[in-house]
This record gives C-alpha cells, sequence and structure tokens, in this order.
C-alpha cells in the first residue's frame, strides 16, 4: 500500500530504504554503458522486478528507476526527447509495486547528477540546471512519486538547484550527497556542512544525508558528523555494501548481508532516520537489514574506533594530518 515519508517519519522509528538499482540490473542482463533508465520504457518488468525484490525484503523505501534520466545524461544515448516519457513510466512501475504490497511504502522519485560542471569551471548555469531537474521531476511527480529523491550529489550548487525544481514542481524533497574523496564529496562538501545547500530555500527537505561514497564505515562516520551539531534532522545512510573488488570484467562488493547488518545498527545509533543500500546491496542484505532494525537495542552514540572494529577500516581518509572533525582525531595509523 501506498504511503508517504512525512508519515512514516512521524512514527519515530527507522525507516529502511532499498538498496543497488546499476549494480542488480548487472545481474540481469544490463550491458555495460547501457542506461538502465530506457528499461522503463522498453523493458519495464525488469525494474517492477527489482522494486518488488526489494519491497519484499523489508524495504519502507523504493526508488524509482530514473537516477540518469535527467536530458543532459539521456543526450548521451539520443534519449534526451524521452526524458519526461521515462520518468513518468519509472514513477508508475514503482508506484504499482507499492501499491500491491502488504507493506506501506514511499515511492521516492530518483534524481540523480546532471554530469555537467557549473561555470567557471564548466558551462552549466542555474537557470539551466533547475530546467533539466524541472522536466525530471515533472515527469515523476506526473507519474505518482511521492516525493523527489535527490542523490549522489558533491556540490552545493546542484543540490540547490534541484531543491528549487522540486519545490516549483511542487512535491517534497530529500537530497544525499556522496561523500568519497578523503570524506568529503569531490567539490570538497563536509559532511558537518551539507545542510547548508537547502537552509536558504523557501521549503526544507524532509531529510538529507549521504549515499554511496566508499564504505559502510566511512558512511557511519559521515552520519556522526551530519549529526555532530543537529541532533533532531532526519538523516539518511544508504552506504555501499563493502568495498568494490574488481575480478576480470566483474565489479564485486565486499559485504556481507551480515555486515550490512552490523552497519545498519550502528547507523540507527549513530543517529540515522533513514538507512539503505547503495551500490551492491542486494534484496538478501536488505532481508538482513531489515531484521537489524526490526530488533534493533538502542546504544550509544558509536565511538570511530568501534565502528572501524565492527565494520573494518575507513576506506577514504582524511586528505593531510590535522583535518577537523571525527575522521581527523584519528588520522595517524590509517592506510
Amino acid at each position: 500500500m501506498r504511503s508517504s515519508l512525512e508519515k512514516l517519519l512521524k512514527k519515530n522509528i527507522p525507516l529502511l530504504a532499498d538498496g543497488a538499482t546499476g549494480t542488480s540490473f548487472m545481474s540481469m542482463g544490463l550491458e555495460p554503458g547501457f542506461p538502465p533508465d530506457l528499461w522503463n520504457v522498453s523493458q519495464p518488468e525488469k525494474p517492477s522486478s527489482l522494486h518488488r525484490s526489494f519491497a519484499d525484503a523489508g524495504s519502507d523505501i523504493i526508488l524509482t528507476n530514473t537516477f540518469g534520466a535527467n536530458r543532459p545524461r539521456l543526450k548521451l544515448h539520443n534519449a534526451e526527447s524521452e526524458t519526461y516519457a521515462i520518468n513518468k513510466a519509472g514513477a508508475k512501475i514503482a508506484g504499482r509495486v507499492a501499491e500491491n504490497s502488504e507493506r506501506e511504502i514511499v515511492v521516492g522519485g530518483s534524481v540523480g547528477p546532471t554530469g555537467e560542471l557549473f561555470e567557471p569551471m564548466g558551462d552549466l548555469t542555474m537557470k539551466d540546471c533547475i530546467g533539466y531537474f524541472e522536466e525530471q521531476i515533472q515527469g515523476l511527480k506526473d507519474g505518482g512519486a511521492d516525493l523527489a529523491w535527490i542523490e549522489t550529489m558533491s556540490s552545493i550548487e546542484e543540490i540547490e538547484a534541484a531543491a528549487r525544481a522540486a519545490i516549483k514542481v511542487g512535491i517534497p524533497y530529500v537530497f544525499t550527497a556522496s561523500f568519497d574523496t578523503a570524506g568529503r564529496t569531490m567539490m570538497g562538501i563536509k559532511p558537518s556542512k551539507i545542510h547548508e545547500a537547502t537552509a536558504h530555500l523557501t521549503i526544507s527537505p524532509l531529510a538529507y544525508g549521504a549515499n554511496c561514497g566508499v564504505g559502510a564505515s566511512d558512511m557511519v562516520l559521515s552520519i556522526l558528523e551530519m549529526t555532530s551539531e543537529i541532533l533532531e534532522a532526519a538523516i539518511i545512510g544508504k552506504a555501499n555494501c563493502g568495498i568494490p573488488v574488481v575480478k576480470g570484467k566483474e565489479t564485486i562488493y565486499s559485504g556481507t548481508p551480515e555486515l550490512m547488518a552490523e552497519y545498519t545498527s550502528l547507523a540507527i545509533n549513530a543517529g540515522a532516520k533513514i538507512i539503505g543500500g547503495c551500490c551492491g546491496t542486494a534484496p538478501e542484505h536488505i532481508s538482513h537489514m531489515r531484521s537489524a532494525i526490526d530488533n534493533h537495542v538502542a546504544s550509544n552514540r558509536p565511538s570511530m574506533e568501534q565502528v572501524i572494529e565492527k565494520l573494518g577500516t575507513l576506506a577514504s581518509p582524511p586528505a593531510k594530518e590535522g583535518a577537523k572533525g571525527l575522521r581527523g582525531k584519528r588520522n595517524r595509523g590509517r592506510r
């Protein structure tokens, strides 16, 4: 059955988002370089099957198969004219799965980065970026998405553009960034500062946080940094399923279902309200994460030492000695 994120958050219990889309589709035959967003139109049964698998595994939130369905990215595949239709179709597919589920499920309209750089490093303007996201989010809203799920962002400007587009379209939104570069985003944003991206806008996000990045240990540290000052924020943490290891032509993620369950408990204790998985996270992992939430016993916020003991060493240490924040406190001795 359908629900809203506002309603579920009011229950004041941890919520479980879904897992990986791209890496899951590879096991369904997705060819390298082919945009999975196009399957919403050409092979809708495949995204529907994945959504259903995550719903059956216990997800409270499923994200549409539209991560790369914005005009600049679809243009790379001569599909930019289908932007609206692909997003509307993606929302409808996920919506049908939610409606037929016995669980209360929220459909988040996945909105990923454009892949373009803002002026002066590139040619992208704020006006154009808002326009690209508005087109995408309008399709998601018209297809029935409950909110815009802005994810894997690296710049303040692009987060703001996507948020402004959601506000303009008239749909709630959340946003997450990828802290994959020495504990910061590729453009240098710290976890403790990410909330500033939308602080000046007329409508605030329902939640914000982090996704993707590197390993589960790093994700918990990002959550701790995001909640170090704003303890009541609804924080999202969608971690990769361990560290990727390339074996031949295949990329394998090291995280076991048990590790992702441990990550879930630590993320909740660190202050996350919405937990999920990103790259490499399969329905089996989500099922274990569901059990971890249902059987969770509240405990103190974990220290960095406890996180490393439970989940392994940080994959992305600070850029230099003396860095501020939790990561900087144990800068020496990490590989």
